[in-house]
């Protein structure tokens, strides 16, 4: 599975099926921080991915 960081870093992760939220933990980032696409569409965190998979991670931005 490939993963593209907010910083624009691209990360490679041998992982079988599991959900958003467990990969983003695993990578050591909160689901709550961030949005996440696959194939240009926003996805939750309760989407399955696969190990062909290729995510962009967005990171929020707060404020106030």
């Amino acid at each position: 599975m490939r993963l593209i960081l907010p910083d624009g870093n691209v990360m490679d992760i041998a992982h079988d099926s599991a959900p958003v939220a467990t990969i983003l933990l695993e990578v050591g980032m909160n689901p709550l921080d961030v949005m996440v696409s696959r194939n240009g569409k926003l996805i939750t965190e309760d989407t399955i991915l696969e190990l062909d998979d290729e995510i962009r991670i967005i990171r929020i931005s707060h404020g106030g």
